[in-house]
């Protein structure tokens, strides 16, 4: 009589999973932003978001939140540029910024990042600005993005006096950045007057070293 042999024991792959989780995500984000955007961000049920995305109301749910979360997951992955928020430490961009010899390559580098970002945060600034004198959940949400980014660019401007002088108080200077960087003024040149994303890109960053950098 042969001898009983141990059960094979499966490994579980937790990545397919991950990546199925993600997918998912971006399903869902996708269809948020679509419909919040055609309908309006109050008249758009979650069930809507659910059938545009081809998943359960549950997995919704699951995977971004109810409306106001999915909400701030859609301003912090339009952010990122990923299915997910990123500190602003872990971003790529500003691991290059810190890591770049002079001002004016830190510069080139947020205002390339800044293009980016400005892009992907556009359409949802549109919904917010509807949505937001009826849901003071997302006035309060906006409020804290804005006072977030402010904080990051009094980092951005203290790392660049670190590597050269400043034409303006520290202060002044990321208030300059905080203002000029802001997706509203993105929305005024590029979704309105007809700029180009290239172009804004290079206003930011010849912007920034006439108003910044001294000499």
């Amino acid at each position: 009589m042969s001898p009983v042999q141990p059960p094979v024991k499966r490994h579980y792959d937790a990545s397919k999973r991950r990546e199925a989780a993600a997918r998912t995500r971006e399903a869902v984000l996708g269809a948020a932003l679509q419909l919040f955007g055609d309908r309006g961000y109050a008249a758009t049920p979650m069930t809507a978001i659910a059938e545009r995305a081809g998943v359960a109301l549950d997995t919704v749910y699951a995977s971004a939140g109810r409306k106001p979360e999915l909400a701030r997951l859609l301003i912090e992955t339009a952010i990122s540029g990923s299915s997910q928020a990123v500190p602003a430490e872990e971003r790529g961009y500003v691991q290059a910024i810190r890591a770049a010899p002079d001002a004016e390559t830190k510069i080139a580098i947020y205002a390339s990042a800044m293009r980016m970002i400005a892009g992907r945060l556009a359409p949802v600034l549109v919904i917010l600005q509807q949505a937001a004198p009826a849901e003071p959940q997302l006035a309060a949400l906006w409020r804290e993005i804005a006072e977030r980014r402010a904080a990051n660019m009094h980092r951005f401007v203290t790392d660049l006096a670190a590597v050269a002088t400043l034409r303006v108080d520290p202060g002044e200077a990321a208030d300059i950045v905080w203002a000029t960087n802001a997706p509203e003024l993105y929305q005024l040149l590029v979704g309105q007057r007809g700029w180009t994303p290239e172009r804004y890109e290079h206003f930011l960053a010849d912007t920034w070293q006439r108003l910044l950098l001294a000499g």
